[in-house]
């Protein structure tokens, strides 16, 4: 007969694999929020039908967050650290290429404009949005086009262009013409043309 230790498992006997922790209600409410607040609109969507779709109490909500307000700053914030991701992963691809690490970029923006469900940049839309300026959602989106802003004009630097500013304020108008553009006319629209004319932008800013 054989023996069995004193949890009553025989020797040999394989300890069961871990059980995954169901996800956080504050991460539920993080992710229900970031899809319904990018698809519908951030004013459109109201708490109720984010607790809904989290699968929580809105006691949960407001224990996590002070306001739907700074949710939805919350919710940006998620939402920048996608976009560097999708940026730095571009220029990656290219060390010491800053052209080609533009170009990367906007090559993969006008493919990502023909996906289901695109609808341009969460930090746009959140600025068309809130017009006040000192809005949590707004704050969040505004110091993130800054920061583009600035990255474009180094990248301009770095590709040696004689008016880095003017050029990188020329990518920046293209991006967000991009972003907006793509919601009204769709992938085969403007966008399609995104990268060429970037390129073509960044050529007569080097002669």
């Amino acid at each position: 007969m054989k023996k069995t230790s004193q949890a009553g498992k025989r020797p040999g006997d394989r300890e069961p694999a871990p059980q995954a922790e169901p996800p956080r209600a504050a991460d539920r409410i993080r992710s229900s929020a970031r899809d319904l607040f990018y698809h519908q609109g951030i004013r459109a969507v109201g708490v109720d039908a984010i607790v809904a779709e989290a699968g929580v109490t809105k006691p949960s909500l407001y224990r996590s967050f002070a306001s739907k307000d700074e949710l939805a700053a919350a919710y940006l914030r998620d939402y920048e650290l996608e976009f560097w991701r999708r940026f730095d992963a571009a220029a990656e691809a290219h060390p010491g290429d800053p052209r080609a690490q533009v170009l990367a970029y906007f090559t993969g923006l006008a493919e990502r404009t023909g996906q289901p469900g695109y609808r341009g940049c969460g930090l746009t839309n959140a600025c068309v949005e809130y017009p006040e300026p000192d809005h949590p959602a707004r704050r969040v989106a505004v110091a993130n086009k800054r920061k583009v802003r600035e990255r474009l004009v180094d990248l301009a630097r770095g590709m040696g262009a004689r008016d880095p500013e003017a050029l990188g304020d020329g990518l920046q108008l293209l991006l967000e013409g991009a972003y907006v553009s793509s919601q009204m006319l769709g992938a085969d629209g403007p966008v399609r043309h995104l990268a060429a004319v970037a390129a073509r932008l960044i050529d007569a800013s080097l002669k």
